[in-house]
């Protein structure tokens, strides 16, 4: 803990922001391979989310690395407090009331759990984009794949860094099987029972 820096109370609390919202606040955590269709659908669900009236926001993985976490490598140590940092930047947004969508590899366990430390239980739901190496190589949206491959990308995860597949995931979708409608319906469905609840 940092000696001599305390709490200020703003004077306003989460629970004002959200009644002013009219809906609950909670962190979706999208966590996949590259090319497995976390942002795309992310991103849908939240057109989805603002054409309902629900404050929201997204965190995307190359968003951030481009401004707060430009500074970070891709090293174990640099994604470890490159998710560190997200999940304090998304526990903010919980507490401004919105609904946080954060699109992010987090390809470690023990990571994604320091996030949901962070964030905390109740407002962290995790949403595994499951799709097979194989597939993801196949789109290889961004080329990274074939870099990769070619020893242009060290520690790409899939290839020479390890994926660590959610074992309790809230909430899993199949992108190689099912449409980015289809896959975003179903998290949104879920979505809404928990913060109209």
């Amino acid at each position: 803990m940092t000696k001599n820096v305390y709490k200020q109370d703003t004077g306003v609390d989460r629970a004002q922001r959200e009644s002013l919202n009219n809906h609950k606040a909670t962190a979706l955590w999208f966590t996949g391979l590259s090319g497995s269709g976390k942002s795309t659908i992310a991103a849908h669900l939240q057109t989805q989310l603002l054409e309902s009236g629900i404050h929201c926001y997204m965190l995307d993985g190359d968003n951030i690395r481009l401004g707060i976490n430009s500074d970070l490598d891709f090293t174990s140590e640099g994604r470890k407090e490159n998710i560190r940092r997200i999940a304090e930047i998304a526990k903010l947004f919980v507490d401004s009331g919105t609904v946080v969508l954060c699109s992010f590899i987090s390809p470690m366990l023990a990571d994604r759990q320091a996030a949901r430390d962070i964030i905390g239980t109740d407002d962290f739901t995790e949403v595994f984009v499951d799709c097979p190496l194989e597939i993801c190589e196949q789109r290889d949206v961004k080329g990274l794949y074939a870099r990769a491959r070619k020893g242009e990308i060290p520690n790409f995860t899939g290839i020479d860094s390890p994926y660590e597949k959610p074992e309790n995931a809230e909430i899993t979708v199949h992108s190689d099987q099912d449409s980015i409608e289809t896959c975003s319906n179903k998290i949104l469905t879920e979505l809404l029972n928990k913060i109209k609840s």
